[in-house]
């Protein structure tokens, strides 16, 4: 069995500011020394689980950098096992694979809590003008779009790390045989308590290892199709703009609504309508 994980940073050991997460050729308040240092904990908290699974299993490990710009990862430093896809341009974006033969499991590395979350370090959906995602009258983040996309090709999500917050809701929403680590715990938007990254690493390790040997009797996430979907944004502008695309409707004054019929479908329109939604707000 192969495995897919997918690897966001904001939610690695050791993050808890914009600025580590901020690759420095986007100018502005950056600092090119603290991404440097958060880019390897990303890749070294990559690695561990690729370890974990190879232990646990899996006959192929293709890891997808699902940051940002996607360029984050630094080969040297991942196991020499594994395939490595970056770029920001991907037809399944962050989970890119899971519809290659033979996946038979998904793996979340870095994740954080959706747009919104109290206590959830740098929380977000998607971009910084997302206020809510909800699906099937679930409210959602990354993880349950992500999780969604995936079950849409029979694949489940069996492992997730990143902060406490974030593995509470990937809990609850895709259900406790998910095996969660928890690698720093929340105390506010821009502030946690972490572990050391040696110890965060090994307890990935243990976790991908565990998630992968019992990933055979592993379900995919999935909702009742057609489902009802909506999107709410920060400014009734970013409405405005979404409201013009066929068969989107608006809801209220920052919230717009479709009806998908599966789950690629869902993700792209969503995808679309979060570029959309990219408006100048300055007129």
């Amino acid at each position: 069995m192969k495995v897919v994980i997918s690897v966001d940073m904001e939610g690695v050991c050791g993050v808890a500011s914009w600025v580590q997460v901020s690759p420095p050729e986007f100018g502005g308040l950056v600092s090119g020394t603290e991404y440097q240092v958060a880019r390897e904990r990303m890749t070294r908290e990559a690695a561990a689980a690729a370890e974990g699974a190879i232990m646990g299993g899996a006959t192929g490990v293709l890891i997808n950098d699902s940051h940002d710009t996607m360029r984050n990862l630094i080969p040297e430093l991942l196991p020499p096992q594994v395939r490595l896809t970056s770029g920001n341009d991907k037809p399944l974006s962050m989970v890119q694979g899971v519809q290659e033969e033979g996946v038979g499991a998904l793996l979340f590395v870095g994740y954080h809590a959706r747009a919104g979350s109290p206590r959830g370090p740098l929380a977000h959906t998607w971009n910084g003008f997302i206020r809510n995602v909800r699906i099937g009258g679930i409210d959602t983040g990354e993880y349950g779009l992500n999780a969604l996309l995936a079950g849409h090709y029979d694949v489940p999500v069996v492992f997730a790390c990143g902060d406490d917050v974030a593995m509470g809701e990937i809990s609850a929403e895709l259900g406790a045989a998910v095996v969660t680590v928890a690698v720093k715990e929340g105390l506010s938007s821009f502030a946690a308590i972490h572990l050391h990254p040696a110890e965060a690493q090994k307890r990935i390790r243990e976790g991908a290892e565990q998630a992968v040997r019992a990933a055979k009797t592993a379900q995919p996430y999935t909702t009742r199709w057609p489902a009802p979907c909506q999107v709410s944004f920060d400014h009734q502008a970013r409405a405005d703009a979404c409201a013009r695309v066929p068969g989107v409707t608006r809801v209220d004054a920052v919230t717009v609504g479709w009806s998908s019929e599966n789950a690629y479908h869902l993700f792209q329109t969503f995808r679309m309508l979060a570029t959309v939604a990219g408006v100048r707000l300055n007129g």
